[in-house]
């Protein structure tokens, strides 16, 4: 079946079967591979994506439910070639440490500065409670989040 939805603003079509994971759409039809896979069981965020605005483990979403819809990759925070304000905070706080689970847990915290919250440490650790990371201890991606934060209230 052909399944046509936005990716990071662009509108695509892809043939697959409904069954076959986003995940595997999206890096290996769409050539996207800064989602990554970690657990392959919706267990690690490592493979989150915004699917409307909303966080999804890509790795658990069947292609046939994005027909019509709009998924955000780690690729579309990116403006006009240049880091996103988030992406650049966690270069400068060292948010980002192996790689594994800095995409998942950059839409986590994407999808937590988009709604508005109040940027305290503990709701940034519940917005990216569904995200693992082996390396950091998540204080610098706590740190990152919140830096962003007041980056974006400052503009």
């Amino acid at each position: 079946m052909t399944f046509a939805f936005t990716v990071n603003g662009e509108p695509v079509e892809v043939t697959a079967a409904g069954s076959r994971r986003l995940l595997d759409v999206l890096r290996e039809d769409l050539g996207l591979t800064g989602t990554k896979e970690g657990c392959g069981e919706g267990e690690c965020g490592a493979c989150s994506v915004l699917l409307d605005g909303a966080v999804v483990d890509a790795c658990l979403v069947p292609v046939s439910q994005v027909h019509q819809t709009a998924v955000r990759t780690v690729e579309g925070l990116a403006v006009d070639g240049r880091l996103g304000i988030l992406q650049q905070a966690f270069l400068e706080t060292g948010g980002a440490q192996c790689g594994i689970c800095t995409p998942g847990m950059l839409m986590a915290g994407e999808a937590f500065l988009a709604s508005g919250a109040d940027p305290s440490d503990e709701n940034i650790r519940t917005a990216i409670a569904g995200n693992l990371c082996r390396c950091t201890g998540y204080t610098k991606i706590v740190e990152a989040i919140a830096l962003a934060a007041q980056r974006m209230s400052a503009a």
